[in-house]
């Protein structure tokens, strides 16, 4: 063997390739007319999608049509949660840090499907509008 040379059947540290996250659960926050505006007073709209998106993707919405609930929160389900049958859960009168500190847990935990809901959030949770049909 060469100086310099390893060993003729050193071992060789391949890779390991991961695959991708499947979807995680998502959030849907209103901030329009109603939600996230100063008619709903001691709330601090940006620090409440702040914390969310600290712990999950945080989509912003326009109106959910539900402007006597706001401030509007929807846990939407990962593939996993999809997979085992779970439906977006809409949760309503989210005004209090603590909720969406509650909410912040169950959707990093893997929300609706994949985690059981906090019963504390019960106390949240809203039935969404019926979608408008053409007459």
């Amino acid at each position: 063997m060469s100086a310099g040379a390893g060993p003729a059947h050193e071992a060789v540290d391949d890779p390991v390739v991961l695959a991708p996250d499947p979807a995680p659960c998502r959030v849907v926050v209103c901030r329009d007319c109603c939600c996230g505006s100063p008619k709903v007073i001691g709330v601090d709209h940006a620090a409440q999608t702040a914390r969310l998106r600290a712990e999950v993707p945080v989509r912003v919405s326009a109106c959910l049509d539900v402007c006597e609930q706001a401030n509007v929160i929807v846990v939407q389900p990962s593939a996993a949660g999809r997979a085992a049958g779970a439906r977006p859960v809409w949760l309503g009168l989210v005004n209090d840090p603590d909720a969406a500190e509650d909410i912040a847990a169950w959707a990093r935990a893997g929300g609706p499907g994949v985690a059981p809901r906090p019963e504390i959030l019960d106390l949240y949770a809203i039935t969404p509008p019926r979608r408008r049909t053409a007459p």
